[in-house]
């Protein structure tokens, strides 16, 4: 069954390639004790947070966007192949589900106009990129692939320093074969897509917003990645780069779209993934389309 939703002109698509148990709350979070998640568990279980092992569900995922005028893809997850250094788990996948889900909900890899990347983690840019002759070469040959200033100069940085391979594998060849693009953190593609920085995660981090008429939606990354940050939004995850910085982001874009009927397009909360942020005491929930 393909998930789709709609921003008024704008069609999305759920792509997701896994979808399964990765931390423990306090792993994730080391706010999170047992304690504090306890009144939580109601709606965590067993869709949020696996019954066996208690670690929580997060899918790895891309949004399918067709406007009127393009087809893009915001994020590329894992991929196959790829090094993953630190994160062996993922290493050396070799799994075409996620291009075949790709062709299920009618788009080719030459149909693809653009390649939005909210920030160039592992799990988010692993199939810019795939293998062929021994040879990283751009998935998506007719696209242009948006990077983030800052966000890129920060990836480079990290391939250099911590010899890194996500930068190698999944970024430099794109730009090599002259289909990347460095942009702004607020760029405007047009009237239906555009960038908003969201700093935190990572330096360059961004947010990407979808505009049809009224109708507004956004992708949000990884600004936050599980519904327990609505409730607790100084709940810094694991990887938060500059943690200070993330929080405060995170606080600032809840604010802002709660009960505003802005469709979020959560890159890593449990499946549908899609919903709304509702204000709720002092803090926030999330209500999914479904509920």
């Amino acid at each position: 069954m393909i998930d789709r939703h709609r921003v008024g002109q704008i069609e999305i698509t759920r792509i997701v390639e896994l979808n399964e148990p990765f931390l423990t709350p306090e792993k994730m979070f080391a706010e999170a004790t047992p304690e504090a998640v306890a009144p939580h568990l109601e709606w965590l279980l067993p869709n949020g947070m696996c019954p066996d092992s208690g670690r929580l569900i997060l899918p790895i995922q891309t949004y399918l966007i067709r406007t009127p005028h393009h087809v893009a893809l915001v994020d590329t997850c894992i991929g196959n192949h790829k090094s993953m250094a630190g994160f062996k788990r993922w290493a050396g996948r070799d799994d075409q589900q996620w291009l075949a889900q790709l062709a299920a909900a009618g788009v080719q890899p030459e149909d693809v106009d653009f390649v939005f990347c909210t920030h160039l983690h592992l799990d988010h840019c692993g199939w810019n990129t795939r293998l062929v002759d021994c040879r990283w070469v751009p998935t998506f040959p007719n696209a242009r692939y948006l990077f983030a200033k800052d966000e890129y100069a920060y990836a480079e940085r990290r391939a250099r320093e911590e010899a890194d391979p996500v930068f190698a594998e999944n970024v430099l060849p794109v730009m090599e074969a002259g289909c990347g693009e460095l942009v702004a953190a607020d760029f405007v593609l047009n009237e239906h897509l555009y960038f908003e920085s969201t700093p935190g995660h990572t330096p360059g981090h961004v947010a990407v917003h979808l505009q049809s008429a009224d109708h507004h939606g956004v992708v949000t990354g990884d600004l936050i990645h599980s519904p327990l940050q609505c409730h607790h939004p100084e709940w810094n995850f694991l990887y938060d780069e500059i943690p200070e910085l993330a929080q405060r982001t995170r606080r600032a874009f809840l604010e802002r779209h709660a009960d505003a009927g802005t469709l979020v397009l959560a890159s890593h909360f449990p499946s549908p993934s899609v919903g709304h942020f509702l204000r709720h005491g002092n803090a926030f929930r999330y209500r999914y389309v479904t509920d």
